[in-house]
């Protein structure tokens, strides 16, 4: 047996540092503490970091070597923009100026090197913006913040009359005559979303925070605060934590726009404020060993006030690999386009609208780009185009040109999608857990594929594939996907749907016609809290194939278990699938002839 020697193990760290910490080759390195920016100093470093910047800019290629150790960064002197950013662009009476810790614009083969720094972030803010960048890395390198805009609490105690509780020490707070109020660095909690986390069953639910505003706050000692009021039908346990933010999304942990060959590697996001790193019109992102999730023995649950990664009309691949996640108050990851809805035509130019709330504000078509001309209602393309123009003509309307005459069924209603604006997406090796919404949510035309991945006990469905053009507006119809080799474990306690769940919003069907098409799901592991492994509706060519499913026994007891759940879908094969059931499991099915389904499976045909 060869035995390794101390300095042989030494030597081969040392290669390891050169290759993951050492610029390349050739690099010019700039020194961040050159310009003033010093670790563990407590004092705002943004003029140096802004200044380090500034000088790997004008340099192509260049490296900035940040400090080991933490550093500060207030809004005050830090670099500002207005930015429209896909899902947390709300309300029109509200600056959309946004601070940033880290902004590159502009920046060509640019490498962040973060030497395991910590940034701290204070009020609130975007930890950093790529801007109209390429070829981009950051790496080793993790973002906190010093008030974690999402306030957590721990249940002490519950009795009919009061509630005690522990309150972290991140979350400040002050009482006034017996009310508490919930604060940080130039915010205050006006609204309370409220989630449950319960750290017996590793599970998150839907809370109300009602009931302690309603009731008298007394402070017992720093922290410990006691609630007294009316509390006999309260669901809540000790040991419970009561997490709380002001919905209202003004802000995203990191934005990538309109940039392209952009990696992140090896960071770690231990909070983001407003939704999470938002990738918006950009091409080939790649996500490595990236951690949303608390700092460890922080104590805290939540590290995502919304979504993890968020990607919103981006192309190329976006491959998010070994990633993991923990603590987030909406999905894991999110891939989608946007259906602008048609509002005016005229000759060969259109004119339409951003529909959702939230989405606003950018440019969501190019000239050149590629267009299909989608029916709202039954989600299916009616023709094509090309553009020729497009602009941005006030914040929630665009005028486009297409290349040739319209055609007569192009009218107001029917909503617009952007086919070059489609990414490939590989997500493999990671790990999802702990947020009461789901793992996956993808829409997207181009090639898919999510293997070796682990989901646990996510509240809703681990995976869902689903598309609309009627409530947020986020699509498009799949066409070509593979989930293999993936492990779902104790998913959907919340909606009942612990397996994939595939679920257009189609609301009226076209006959022989599906939005989905091309899905395939095999040899996954599923452990399931509830029967239904998969919902599929309107799938042209599912495959659901050697999987094999394991059941809680209060599941084993029922009688007629339905696994799969099918509506309006052909060409279905579901074959080779093992269960630990004593009876063989059920098919349920609605709007499909027993021609269109191939299985080894009971079929209830509706």
């Amino acid at each position: 047996m060869c035995k390794v020697t101390w300095l042989q193990c030494l030597f081969i760290a040392a290669c390891i540092w050169v290759m993951t910490i050492v610029p390349a080759f050739g690099q010019e390195v700039i020194h961040a503490a050159d310009f003033g920016v010093h670790a563990n100093s407590f004092e705002n470093a943004v003029a140096g970091i802004r200044k380090a910047i500034d000088a790997c800019s004008r340099k192509p290629g260049s490296t900035l070597l940040l400090p080991s150790g933490r550093i500060d960064i207030w809004p005050e002197g830090c670099a500002k923009r207005e930015l429209f950013i896909s899902n947390c662009t709300e309300n029109d009476t509200i600056s959309k100026v946004k601070h940033i810790a880290f902004l590159l614009e502009n920046c060509k083969g640019l490498t962040i090197e973060g030497n395991n720094t910590e940034i701290i972030l204070h009020g609130k803010m975007i930890s950093m913006a790529i801007i109209s960048c390429s070829n981009v890395k950051v790496r080793h390198l993790s973002f906190d913040y010093e008030r974690p805009t999402i306030s957590e609490l721990t249940v002490k105690s519950v009795t009919g009359n009061a509630i005690e509780t522990i309150i972290h020490p991140d979350t400040k707070y002050s009482i006034d005559t017996g009310h508490i109020n919930l604060y940080g660095e130039g915010w205050k909690t006006n609204s309370f979303h409220t989630v449950v986390f319960d750290p017996v069953g590793e599970t998150m639910h839907y809370g109300s925070f009602q009931p302690f505003l309603q009731s008298k706050a007394v402070e017992q000692s720093p922290f410990n605060v006691r609630f007294e009021g009316t509390f006999k039908n309260s669901p809540l346990h000790a040991g419970d934590v009561i997490t709380v933010r002001d919905p209202y999304r003004d802000n995203c942990g990191a934005f990538i726009y309109l940039s392209k060959d952009i990696k992140l590697e090896d960071l770690k996001m231990y909070f983001m404020h407003g939704l999470g790193i938002v990738s918006q019109f950009s091409q080939n992102i790649s996500l490595l060993k990236v951690t949303v999730a608390p700092r460890k023995n922080s104590g805290r649950i939540i590290a995502s006030f919304a979504d993890c990664f968020h990607f919103s009309g981006c192309r190329g691949l976006i491959k998010i690999d070994s990633c993991f996640t923990s603590g987030a108050h909406d999905d894991a990851v999110n891939v989608h386009g946007t259906h602008l809805q048609i509002i005016s035509v005229r000759s060969r130019k259109v004119k339409v609208r951003f529909m959702h709330a939230q989405t606003y504000g950018f440019k969501a078509f190019f000239a050149g780009d590629s267009i299909a001309f989608v029916n709202p209602k039954t989600l299916l393309p009616v023709g094509y185009a090309k553009l020729t123009m497009a602009k941005l003509i006030n914040r929630r309307e665009m005028e486009i040109k297409v290349d040739r005459g319209l055609p007569s069924f192009v009218t107001d209603g029917l909503c617009i999608e952007n086919l070059t604006w489609t990414p490939e997406v590989l997500i493999r090796n990671c790990r999802f857990e702990r947020t009461n919404t789901r793992g996956l949510l993808l829409t997207t035309r181009k090639k898919v594929i999510v293997e070796n991945n682990v989901f646990y006990k996510t509240g809703m469905s681990p995976i869902l594939i689903a598309d609309d053009a009627l409530s947020w507006f986020e699509s498009g119809a799949v066409q070509d996907v593979t989930i293999r080799n993936n492990v779902f474990d104790g998913c959907g306690y919340d909606d009942g749907r612990g397996g994939i769940a595939i679920a257009p919003d189609n609301h009226e069907l076209v006959q022989g016609k599906m939005v989905h098409r091309n899905i395939r799901i095999n040899n996954n592991v599923f452990k399931m809290i509830n029967p239904s492994v998969l919902s599929a509706h309107s799938v042209d060519g599912l495959e659901f194939t050697s999987n094999h499913i394991l059941y809680t026994d209060f599941i084993k007891t029922a009688k007629n278990k339905v696994i799969i759940d099918l509506s309006d879908c052909k060409n279905v094969l579901i074959e080779k699938n093992d269960t630990d059931l004593a009876e063989l499991p059920v098919i349920n099915t609605n709007g499909i002839t027993k021609s269109e389904i191939k299985t080894d499976l009971k079929v209830n045909l509706k």
